[in-house]
């Protein structure tokens, strides 16, 4: 088979070593991992070789927009048990997609669209047991990111409320093709038990974009869309700035606004 050629316009860097490949699926199923995965961006499958017929996987959806990557794959994995699906991730319906269950997501994510593909697992976050990737590496250590850094950001926190987030391991340039600009990093996510913040959840989002859109101003400033009452804005809370906010002050800030307004 030839191999499949990486187009620029889809952001493809095809990891070519074959043990970063394994500790990446490794990160996923030698943990307590749901059997149902979606590998985002297979390009030739050098993550899925390592899934495709693994007795820890019941079923294994690959899905890519790349149609020469489609074609390669279908030829590739022709006679096992995987489907191949030619789609964009991020317009897909994947409840529908994944019949209703809950399932795991892995791969090596387009550095120009890793933190849309993070945002669309925030809405199905409860169907979304675990997510491996590989990102950018200055994205991924922001989304692992604590309070207090500057890396903290929107995605630390959002996706903080729900899972459980470990920094993996550094990945250089070197073994791509072609050779990204900037380092990699992978990522594990993993559902928490919380089913519930415990407050309106589309207010702790616009609170929280709200507070890292200036994230230099303090609280009390870059909440100023929000309209508060200047009761409210008068607290202690609102002298701090966004990245010294944990999830938990967060959602207790989004609590008081609630009972305020």
């Amino acid at each position: 088979m030839a191999h499949v050629k990486p187009k620029k316009s889809l952001g493809q860097h095809f990891l070519n070593d074959l043990s970063i490949a394994e500790k990446i699926v490794g990160a996923l199923l030698d943990s307590d991992h749901n059997p149902n995965v979606l590998e985002v961006g297979p390009g030739m499958g050098v993550l899925s070789d390592f899934m495709v017929d693994h007795e820890g996987v019941d079923s294994l959806l690959l899905m890519d927009l790349d149609k020469e990557s489609i074609e390669y794959l279908h030829q590739k994995y022709d006679g096992k048990n995987v489907d191949i699906l030619y789609a964009d991730f991020l317009k897909q319906d994947l409840m529908t997609l994944m019949g209703q269950k809950s399932f795991s997501i892995i791969g090596n994510f387009p550095y120009n669209i890793s933190s849309q593909i993070f945002f669309k697992v925030l809405e199905i976050k409860d169907h979304v047991d675990e997510v491996v990737g590989m990102l950018q590496k200055e994205v991924a250590e922001r989304i692992a990111s604590k309070e207090g850094n500057k890396d903290y950001g929107i995605l630390s926190v959002l996706l903080q409320a729900y899972y459980d987030i470990e920094y993996l391991f550094s990945v250089p340039p070197n073994v791509f093709t072609p050779p990204p600009k900037v380092n990699s990093g992978v990522i594990r996510l993993r559902r928490n038990k919380v089913t519930n913040l415990g407050c309106d959840e589309k207010l702790f989002k616009r609170v929280v974009k709200a507070g890292f859109q200036m994230r230099r101003k303090t609280l009390r400033n870059a909440l100023k869309p929000l309209n508060l009452p200047d009761t409210i804005r008068e607290q202690a809370v609102f002298d701090k700035r966004a990245e010294q906010l944990s999830v938990q002050d967060f959602i207790v800030l989004t609590k008081l606004i609630e009972s305020n307004v």
